[in-house]
């Protein structure tokens, strides 16, 4: 039986390695700058495309600006990033399956992030030090090659686009005790030296603000009362 099993697993492993030479054959014939599938509430105001490098100040942003090509069909891979929420991952609809995570690349993020880079359609990386313009010119060239997208939780010496959530408020129960239900999150994209672009964006789902709040505000920390 544990043969059976051995057989099973090694048999799983070469149908996923060959998926990812798949999709290596693919995004070699992916032009760099083409679209890259992206969540409603995002799409308008941070367009990903392939070759480019974004930056996040947080955790949910990161998650989900890997969320709409796996949502997609693409793989995804997320390198250094300990804390991987995976409850939050697949709310957004990340596929597990096709998700990749070096939870610790320690010295060798460089490296492991750039072999990432070469079979994955998005990556996300949360670097463990300040990242020289060296290290940055690595990736970036690597990016343009395999017309991937890399997305930093941190800063990074240039990105085509920079979002950070300036104020967050969570909405629960109108009265009593209970679970937060929603996030509302203000949103600002910086592109270069031109004026921030803002958004008012809720969770679940990265919803575009678009009705009045609903509820009360509750404390961060999930009691309501």
């Amino acid at each position: 039986m544990s043969s059976a099993r051995s057989v099973a697993a090694l048999d799983e492993q070469r149908a996923t390695v060959e998926q990812l030479r798949a999709k290596v054959a693919a995004m070699e014939q992916t032009v760099a700058g083409e679209p890259v599938p992206t969540l409603p509430g995002l799409s308008d105001i941070v367009p990903m495309q392939a070759g480019a490098t974004y930056a996040v100040d947080s955790a949910s942003l990161a998650l989900a600006l890997a969320a709409g090509a796996s949502r997609a069909g693409e793989w995804v891979g997320f390198a250094g990033c300990g804390d991987f929420g995976v409850e939050a991952a697949s709310e957004l609809g990340i596929e597990l399956a096709r998700t990749v995570l070096v939870p610790d690349p320690g010295e060798h993020w460089l490296e492991v992030t750039a072999a990432l880079v070469d079979v994955l359609r998005v990556v996300v990386l949360r670097p463990p030090a300040s990242v020289t313009d060296r290290a940055a010119g690595v990736l970036d060239s690597r990016l343009r090659t395999r017309s991937a997208v890399l997305v930093v939780h941190g800063a990074w010496p240039r990105a085509a686009a920079r979002l950070s959530v300036e104020s967050s408020t969570w909405f629960g129960p109108t009265s009593g005790s209970g679970r937060l239900v929603e996030r509302r999150a203000s949103i600002a994209v910086q592109r270069g030296a031109r004026p921030p672009v803002r958004a008012e964006l809720t969770w679940p789902g990265v919803q575009r603000v678009d009705r009045p709040m609903v509820g009360i505000r509750q404390p961060a920390d999930g009691r309501a009362g």
